[in-house]
């Protein structure tokens, strides 16, 4: 038995033609000008104004042209475009996530030097090395009065600990320098990790905002077409109503014939009925 090729369902087409660059490519690969935000949109309408609501574009056209919406609010809003917006923007387009760990990136770019001179800077300014190095300074100058002033190394007033000392601080303070403008390069670039993150998550937070204005527009308006939809079968189906012709039917009822009353004891027996005539009388029963 053949079957209707109208009751066969078509499939649907696997590639389509990006309306931008004009390839044709797999539809995973293309987003609907309809799914995009009015302000995007637009903004692709520029170039292209006789794009339609169902023309289809590709991810990698429409990833820059985010990058250029972005960019244009960014120095918009800002009044300049920096290197930080600028990756801010390609963050957006790519859909990457732009967070980073400062301290596991930092740490495995510092030399051997920067290595050493943080160590002994954290060393430097704990209780370790306040204690020790007390220890020592009591050690020496003990050990100097116990032994005497002709055979002591270092006698009192302790000169040659005062140049230890002085060679130490002299030591001691660039270290500390250098491991302190590190800690402020980390700074800056955990500030600067943070700025990208609050300015990807504010333009993400409105890009959202705008896009569910959208759908919920779009919704009120396929709502208000499916009411106007039913209306109108409304009205068609009263219209139909009215133009049938209405059959009455009479209904007959029949009358009831009123029942005689029994016969009581102040009222004769009704008479018989009188026989029809040339019949014989009736005779005496039996």
């Amino acid at each position: 038995m053949a079957l209707d090729a109208r009751a066969q369902p078509v499939p649907a087409k696997k590639r389509a033609v990006c309306a931008i660059t004009g390839v044709e490519m797999n539809r995973r690969n293309l987003v609907p000008v309809a799914s995009l935000r009015p302000a995007l949109a637009e903004h692709i309408r520029v170039d292209y104004p006789e794009l339609s609501e169902d023309a289809l574009i590709s991810n990698k056209a429409l990833a820059g042209y985010r990058t250029r919406f972005v960019a244009e609010l960014l120095a918009e809003e800002h009044g300049e475009y920096s290197d930080l917006d600028r990756q801010v923007a390609e963050s957006i387009a790519a859909q990457d996530t732009i967070a980073e760990n400062i301290e596991e990136d930092y740490d495995e770019h510092r030399s051997f030097g920067e290595q050493v001179s943080d160590g002994l800077a954290a060393f430097g300014g704990s209780w370790a090395f306040l204690i020790s190095f007390a220890l020592v300074l009591v050690a020496w100058m003990a050990v100097n009065v116990i032994m005497g002033e002709l055979k002591a190394f270092d006698p009192y007033p302790f000169i040659l600990l005062n140049l230890v000392l002085s060679c130490l601080a002299a030591i001691q303070a660039p270290i500390i320098m250098m491991s302190q403008s590190r800690q402020d390069k980390k700074d800056r670039l955990r500030s600067n990790n943070d700025y990208r993150v609050n300015l990807k998550a504010e333009l993400e937070i409105r890009h959202l905002h705008e896009k569910m204005d959208h759908l919920v527009t779009k919704q009120w308006q396929r709502l208000a077409e499916i009411q106007q939809i039913q209306l109108e079968m409304l009205q068609d189906m009263r219209t139909r109503v009215a133009r049938k012709p209405v059959v009455k039917v009479k209904k007959v009822v029949r009358k009831k014939r009123p029942k005689a009353p029994p016969p009581g004891p102040d009222k004769p027996p009704p008479a018989e009925a009188a026989p029809a005539a040339g019949a014989p009388p009736p005779g005496p029963a039996g």
